[in-house]
């Protein structure tokens, strides 16, 4: 059984995070999409869940992100804060919920922050989207902002291999990291981006830079069931399993599904 250790017992807070990358403590986090996931991660002392729009993937199974809608979102964040203690719960807005305009983006937020609970939301994207993301910061809505790979503009890339290789698209992240970071956000998520690059973000940004596939940075962030082994056919070289819960599950199941054919269970012990 792993071993680990909560040094701070206290809620997490924005503020919290921006502390321990200044004390060079590093940030675990994960996603979740529903309240019992979210109650055994917040009882084993992760710092923040992540409730993703990859729900669109790992839930509702869609190819994309793009599906999911502003009701869905809220639907699962409501569930996983109210499972939560200690860890921050950020929230993705969805595709379309903040790229028409900066008062919808706003809207949008507000609601999200109204109806699920939770203590700051992810937007997808820099210069492009930053008038929004100052105007949500103004409302009072902690914000993280977003990187490198971005799922929900998979159409304009029409591949999710790594972004920035070329000189001209990672001046451009790095420049993106200090709008997001001057406008007020209190971190940044990068996805699949060259590990120097991260390194170089991590040292320029004074906000927690948050990596998936980007190297070692202030913290990482992994979708739950790729690391716990849940998923099949899903095995980019970022991903490190922790478990294999596929065969675990299965192999319960299948254990059930013979002891009710064989008449075994319930036996006298299990009946009333």
């Amino acid at each position: 059984m792993a071993v680990y250790t909560i040094d701070d017992s206290r809620k997490v807070t924005t503020l919290r995070l921006i502390e321990m990358k200044r004390q060079g403590k590093k940030i675990a986090m994960l996603t979740a999409y529903d309240y019992t996931m979210a109650r055994i991660f917040d009882a084993a002392g992760l710092d923040v869940i992540l409730v993703g729009d990859s729900a669109s993937n790992v839930m509702a199974g869609n190819y994309t992100t793009l599906p999911i809608s502003m009701d869905e979102m809220i639907y699962h964040a409501r569930s996983v804060v109210r499972a939560t203690n200690r860890a921050l719960v950020i929230c993705d807005m969805p595709f379309g919920s903040y790229q028409v305009n900066a008062t919808e983006g706003v809207a949008n937020a507000i609601r999200i922050m109204k109806e699920t609970g939770c203590d700051a939301i992810k937007l997808e994207g820099g210069e492009e989207i930053i008038d929004t993301v100052k105007a949500i910061l103004a409302a009072g809505i902690p914000v993280c902002g977003h990187l490198g790979l971005t799922p929900q503009s998979i159409n304009k890339f029409g591949t999710y291999t790594v972004r920035a290789r070329e000189q001209a698209e990672a001046d451009k992240l790095l420049r993106d990291a200090h709008l997001l970071e001057e406008a007020g956000c209190f971190a940044i998520v990068l996805e699949k981006i060259p590990a120097k690059l991260c390194a170089k973000v991590c040292g320029e940004i004074s906000i927690p830079i948050i990596g998936i596939g980007a190297g070692p940075a202030d913290g990482q962030v992994l979708v739950a069931q790729d690391m716990l082994g849940m998923t099949r056919g899903f095995t980019p070289k970022f991903l490190r399993q922790y478990a294999d819960l596929y065969s675990v599950m299965t192999d319960a199941i299948g254990s059930y599904i013979t002891d009710v054919k064989s008449c075994d269970f319930p036996n006298e012990s299990e009946t009333y």
